[in-house]
């Protein structure tokens, strides 16, 4: 039986020795270097795969926070444009209320003028509102773009008041909303959408009653848009005593065409007249798509007499408005200029009418940016819980687990104490010493 020796040099072994001493010290460093960095991956060789998982999702952090920033410009600008709508809607019910107040029958007309007046004062306040910019200087009802001043007028051309811009509501995003509202569907009448028409009369003398209901849109699929006068003629007594009849006709002034006369047949005298005009009441003669009354009487004189109302040449004109601020305008004129209570008592009910159809237009545009808002929020929550997976993400491919860390670099700690050690013990394992 043979026995194999090997000889180990004593160089052989300090080399050995001092090859696992760097190589514990480079771990120990290591990990030092993890633990006071608080990450795993410190540098792009330690885990090439973390690194890049970690990259990527630090870029879609940053992506979201300037996504939240100019949500955040965004928001403000809707904030401030929802604000506007506020503000044009308080001026707006103060100016109705001035309306309802010079309906008064006790009111003298330069009673009904100083509430003119006061109308006046409040619409300009209102142009001036709703041509209002954000601190950029963009108008806040813009709508698709406009120039700086969206809304133009009163102007001497028909229409009196022009909307300079592209009508029509940006789109929102997943990550964005408009960051302006539309200034025209807020504040300007479409002849097809909303039907709004003002009834003017004609001349008529005092003593005599003749008003019209508000113009309401049926089908405003139908609406024109062309302006109309109702005429009436022939108006005389009945063929029974104490009956009266008329006649009238609808006119378009738009493109200078009439229709067939209608005629009102034997209404009694004592008893206020009143007239539907509508495709129900007269599918022949009617306005497309709209729909009023004529509301008449006689009224009884002194030598009692009738004073008939209509009476031949009576003239209604009905013509589209083109925005909010043309109605508040007609009512200025015909409330200022009404020489009697009928005057005043139609421009009072014509204005109501028009004035309503536009507060419902400012409010359906207020509730409409009001939901903006709360999608401005709906997205900013989305985008925090995006970022806290993202962080998750991140921490979780170069981030380093500190109770793991410690263990580790306090085993590597004593490791290495232990190597020292054995290194001293074998430097005092030599031939040499052991002969001394």
């Amino acid at each position: 039986m043979s026995s194999s020796f090997y000889r180990v040099s004593t160089a052989n072994m300090y080399d050995a020795t001092l090859r696992n001493l760097s190589a514990r010290q480079k771990s120990l460093v290591d990990l030092q270097e993890n633990l006071t960095a608080g990450k795993r991956v410190v540098r792009p060789s330690d885990d090439p795969v973390a690194a890049a998982q970690a990259e990527r999702a630090l870029t879609r952090i940053s992506r979201i926070q300037t996504e939240q920033r100019a949500l955040d410009v965004q928001r403000n600008a809707i904030a401030q444009a929802e604000s506007t709508l506020g503000d044009a809607v308080g001026l707006v019910q103060e100016i109705r209320q001035l309306v309802v107040a010079a309906g008064g029958g006790a009111l003298k007309p330069e009673d009904r003028k100083t509430y003119a007046n006061q109308i006046q004062s409040l619409r300009e306040q209102l142009t001036q509102v709703i041509n209002r910019k954000d601190t950029n200087g963009v108008p806040l009802l813009g709508a698709l773009g406009s120039a700086l001043e969206p809304f133009t007028g009163p102007l001497l051309s028909n229409p009196d008041y022009l909307f300079a811009g592209l009508p029509g509501q940006a789109a929102s995003g997943g990550t964005s909303i408009p960051t302006t509202v539309d200034g025209h569907a807020a504040l300007m009448f479409d002849p097809q959408r909303d039907g709004v028409y003002y009834a003017s009369l004609g001349a008529l003398p005092s003593g005599r009653t003749l008003t019209t209901s508000g113009i309401t849109p049926v089908d405003p699929s139908q609406v024109t848009g062309h302006k109309y006068a109702i005429v009436f003629s022939a108006v005389g007594p009945g063929a029974t005593p104490g009956t009266s009849t008329a006649t009238y006709t609808i006119q378009d002034l738009t493109l200078g065409t009439a229709s067939a006369p209608v005629v009102i047949p034997d209404f009694p005298n004592d008893k206020p007249l009143s007239i539907e005009i509508s495709a129900a009441a007269n599918p022949a003669v009617h306005l497309p798509g709209l729909s009023f009354t004529i509301n008449a009487g006689a009224i009884k004189q002194a030598d009692g007499s009738l004073v008939y109302s209509p009476a031949n040449g009576d003239s209604i004109t009905l013509q589209p408005s083109p925005s909010l601020m043309s109605s508040i305008d007609s009512a200025i004129r015909d409330i200022g200029g009404a020489a009697n209570n009928n005057a005043a008592a139609q421009a009072v009910g014509q204005a109501l009418a028009n004035i309503d159809a536009g507060m419902e237009r400012l409010h359906n545009m207020r509730g409409y940016a009001g939901e903006l808002l709360n999608r401005a929020d709906r997205i900013t929550g989305d985008q925090d819980k995006r970022s806290i997976q993202l962080e998750a993400d991140r921490s979780r491919a170069e981030d380093l687990d500190m109770v793991q860390g410690i263990s580790d670099f306090q085993n590597a700690s004593v490791g290495y104490e232990a190597a020292l050690k054995s290194y001293a013990q074998v430097q005092r394992l030599s031939l040499f010493n052991f002969i001394n």
